[in-house]
């Protein structure tokens, strides 16, 4: 049997467990729920190998994927506000418990969110190896990539959610993004709000320019870096392997300050923001909102072998690129940090052929990657099988 039981639980084992050699892979060996979306309480142990979970639609398969990826920093794989995550005939709030093998060893994760704290934006609770931690402490142990089927709009919807797809390979690269990030859209959400109040204080706007254009050149920087890594790693790759079953992608980033950084050091192109932030004042008063940024830039795709825009290809060859990039998104974490990342694919093969889902499996072997997959259809991942854990989940219910 590949998962069973846990006598003790993750939340009560041991809390120091010594930080060893930094391991290959990332992989969760203990879980724990407690009135987490569908599940009142649910506790498994597990192997490194990938992880498939099996059952009815609704049968609680993506909330097990939701509940492993708030193990890392951010909101997790859905975003949604943490009071929704409670058990809806539970007490309001939810606990996840973990022991994970992590970039520091093993170590275990306690997660949750109290009962009664359902404020709009309230955080959720972090301790790691006994202590309390900030949510972005997780970055320094565990990192993830995903997919889910709210991601196949990707090339076609808002630049927003391009950002986003971005900004998580940015702070997974390097998680002290988290704060440059964070302090421009408090700066930026001030000055709007400066606006907003018909406030003309030229000393009140001047500091929050100052602050805009130091973490948004950060952030266009960082993003830029981001990018260039990856496109390096997908030639590399096509190099070498030659062009495999997913199509590659041709990235660039589209922005006033990425266009500024491929002509002139970041100190200068501070500089250029403040001025185009102070000369625009007046337009932006009369819109509300700041019109010059990193918050408006956009994340450009194109299809390699067609050399197409990605928008422009049909949703099969959207999909199958977009696996690619998430992929490749993995494969760039292990190459640069020295350990595979959590690879969490919501269900991802039921909308691929035969081949493609053999290469996909492939893919996850080659990299190591404790890869947690759903689907309807246990046939669909017998090509893999005999090197994952298949777990049935039926309505909160997990078994082998």
């Amino acid at each position: 049997m590949r998962a069973s039981p846990r006598e003790q639980d993750p939340a009560d084992a041991p809390t120091d467990k010594g930080h060893g050699l930094a391991p290959d892979r990332l992989f969760v060996t203990a879980l724990k729920l407690t009135d987490f979306r569908n599940y009142a309480s649910a506790r498994f142990t597990l192997q490194a190998s990938p992880v498939v979970l099996v059952g009815d639609n609704g049968s609680g398969k993506t909330n097990l994927l939701e509940a492993v990826s708030l193990l890392g920093p951010g909101h997790g794989l859905r975003g949604r506000p943490y009071g929704e995550l409670a058990r809806k005939d539970g007490q309001g709030g939810f606990t996840i418990a973990a022991t994970v093998m992590s970039r520091q060893g093993e170590v275990d994760i306690g997660t949750g969110f109290l009962p009664g704290t359902r404020e709009e934006g309230a955080g959720r609770s972090v301790r790691i190896a006994g202590k309390d931690q900030s949510t972005g402490a997780l970055g320094d142990y565990l990192q993830h990539v995903f997919l889910i089927p709210a991601m196949d709009g990707l090339f076609t919807g808002p630049a927003s959610e391009r950002r986003r797809f971005l900004d998580r390979l940015v702070l997974a690269l390097d998680p002290k993004m988290r704060t440059p990030l964070g302090r421009y859209d408090r700066a930026m959400r001030q000055r709007n709000r400066l606006f907003q109040m018909r406030e003309f204080s030229r000393a009140l706007f001047e500091g929050l320019e100052e602050q805009l254009a130091e973490a948004g050149v950060a952030i266009a920087a960082a993003r830029l870096d981001a990018v260039e890594r990856l496109t390096a790693l997908i030639d590399e790759t096509r190099a070498a392997r030659g062009q495999g079953p997913f199509p590659h992608a041709v990235l660039a980033l589209h922005g006033t300050l990425e266009t500024e950084l491929t002509m002139r050091p970041a100190t200068e192109v501070e500089d250029v923001f403040r001025v185009i932030l102070e000369t625009g004042r007046e337009r932006d008063r009369a819109a509300s909102r700041t019109l010059e940024g990193p918050h408006l830039s956009d994340l450009l795709v194109v299809h390699g072998p067609k050399n197409a825009p990605a928008a422009q290809c049909s949703s099969g060859e959207q999909k199958a690129l977009l696996l690619g990039l998430v992929l490749a998104k993995a494969d760039l974490i292990k190459a640069l940090e020295g350990t595979c990342p959590l690879v969490l694919l919501d269900e991802v093969a039921a909308h691929l052929d035969q081949a493609r889902r053999e290469a996909l499996f492939g893919e996850i072997l080659r990299l190591g990657a404790q890869a947690w997959m759903t689907g309807t259809d246990r046939e669909l991942f017998s090509p893999i099988a005999q090197d994952a854990q298949i777990l049935a989940v039926n309505r909160g219910n997990i078994s082998t």
